[in-house]
């Protein structure tokens, strides 16, 4: 099979009916075969489209230990058997590393000229195209604000060659369902703790697959099977199925996050 090109991106994008949307994509590089330019490819095929390409650029790294007085239960965390987190004297830029288990494609969209990354510690996002003035919502204290905006405009999320485990609209579902986001601590200003919202275990997504998948669109880029979801109808659909069923999200494993999560989250 030759190389996909970007073209073949864009026509992708083009037979799923989401030129000129925003569109936050999740990524598996290797189930393309070969891009031409590797995520270059991928990124301007969608802005030759007409796209707002949304990504996740998470940076987990800089996650301080809970302060002695501040540790709320059901949180999806054992502190006593919790290991010491790696962000102690570390403050987060823009120019942060991406988790790496979020693939090439959101690491190398952050080195971009054109790219806007929010300013979230834990959960940025960072978009490329004419609308990311609209889905870039900078507030730390609501990490899934770019999502809410995907919603709003219209937007979708783009599985390329991944499952739900990897849609973090999801996460937001949780949220919507009436589940409260779990609380971790990253450096704020004199290296003191700031509490923020975060997602955690997401194996258990696939339950949702009957639920979702008839509003998914289909095509094939590639060797890549593309699933395109519209986010209002997703993000519904999800919340209250998470609602009327809250385990339907457990991994399957001993899983405190599932455990927590599924009993409504941290309790002050």
């Amino acid at each position: 099979m030759s190389d996909v090109t970007r073209a073949d991106i864009a026509d992708g994008i083009r037979t799923l009916g989401l030129v000129r949307k925003p569109v936050c994509i999740h990524v598996s590089m290797r189930s393309f075969g070969r891009l031409e330019q590797g995520a270059a490819t991928l990124i301007d095929g969608m802005l030759e489209a007409g796209c707002t390409v949304l990504v996740p650029t998470f940076s987990n790294q800089f996650e301080v230990a809970p302060p002695g007085h501040d540790r709320p239960r059901q949180n999806g965390l054992d502190y006593s058997q919790a290991r010491p987190p790696p962000g102690e004297g570390r403050t987060y830029s823009p120019d942060a590393e991406v988790e790496p288990w979020l693939g090439r494609v959101p690491a190398y969209a952050i080195t971009r000229s054109d790219v806007t990354r929010g300013g979230s510690p834990t959960g940025s996002f960072a978009a490329i195209g004419p609308a990311v003035n609209e889905v870039i919502v900078d507030d730390q204290h609501d990490i899934f604000g770019p999502l809410r905006a995907l919603a709003r405009l219209g937007g979708w999320v783009l599985l390329m060659g991944v499952e739900l485990s990897a849609m973090t609209l999801l996460h937001l579902a949780e949220v919507v369902s009436g589940r409260r986001p779990f609380i971790r601590w990253f450096n704020g200003p004199g290296d003191v703790p700031t509490r923020l919202r975060v997602g955690l275990c997401s194996e258990g997504f696939p339950n949702l697959e009957p639920i979702l998948g008839h509003l998914a669109r289909t095509t094939t880029v590639g060797r890549s099977t593309w699933r395109a979801f519209p986010a209002a109808d997703t993000l519904t659909t999800a919340a209250n199925a998470i609602r009327s069923k809250p385990e339907i999200t457990h991994c399957g494993r001993q899983c405190i996050e599932c455990r927590d999560a599924i009993a409504g989250g941290p309790v002050e």
